[in-house]
């Protein structure tokens, strides 16, 4: 095998060795991320304690190859490392030497590796979509950006307006205004968790507005992408 087909393998994901390669590592990010669940599960891990570290040793050994190699194979070394999936690739295997060297217990950081999930984003028949996308960005940042602006100001006005009517009412749930922050975002958002609910006419009030104007917190931004994307199609067809 040649030196071109390496280079190809480990920085042209369109490539057939390239695929073939991001299909293998994907599947051990994915076989790592149920390994650290199932050892956050305190009866499986006591059980399976030597399997998942098996696992972990071979994931780590693999991707510290992996690693090696696309520096080595790089066409600007420096520029990798410091990229973005150069810092991802580190992560994802960084954690067990720390821990073996110095041990720090740094397992959390293994989540990192699912963010190596978006050089699938790399493939050649995600291109046309992905050129879409930022295009469709473009043409809707400035109205994005108008409606975050505006959205975050509704998120503290909510925040304050119900922590005002309920904090007497519910000293424990609506403490201070943070915790009106957060039944905000829920509220605002749709989501309606019911972890804190008003208990007070001018709460139940408030909130009936706070549900009304959430409606359009959500629909805003949907309508925004959607016409966005569909400018683009045209223009990029």
């Amino acid at each position: 095998m040649s030196r071109r087909y390496f280079e190809d393998m480990f920085n042209d994901p369109a490539s057939r060795q390239g695929r073939r390669l991001m299909l293998f590592v994907n599947s051990l990010i994915v076989l790592s991320m149920v390994a650290y669940s199932l050892s956050t599960v305190s009866h499986i891990a006591e059980v399976m304690a030597a399997e998942l570290f098996a696992i972990e040793v071979f994931i780590v050994i693999i991707f510290t190859l992996e690693y090696g190699c696309r520096v080595y194979f790089s066409p600007n070394r420096r520029r990798f490392i410091f990229s973005f999936f150069g810092i991802v690739d580190f992560l994802s295997f960084a954690p067990l030497y720390l821990f073996l060297f110095t041990g720090v217990d740094a397992r959390a950081l293994r989540a990192a590796r699912m963010f190596r999930l978006l050089r699938l984003f790399k493939l050649f028949r995600f291109a046309k979509s992905t050129a879409r996308l930022r295009a469709a960005y473009g043409i809707i940042k400035d109205e994005l950006v108008l409606f975050g602006a505006v959205s975050s100001i509704l998120l503290f006005v909510s925040g304050v307006g119900i922590y005002h009517f309920e904090s007497e009412a519910q000293p424990e749930a609506f403490s201070s205004v943070f915790d009106g922050l957060w039944w905000a975002v829920v509220t605002l958002t749709t989501v309606g968790y019911g972890d804190v609910v008003p208990v007070t006419a001018g709460g139940k009030f408030f909130t009936f507005f706070i549900v009304i104007i959430g409606l359009g917190i959500v629909a805003v931004p949907t309508g925004l992408i959607v016409s966005g994307v569909q400018e683009a199609r045209k223009d990029i067809e």
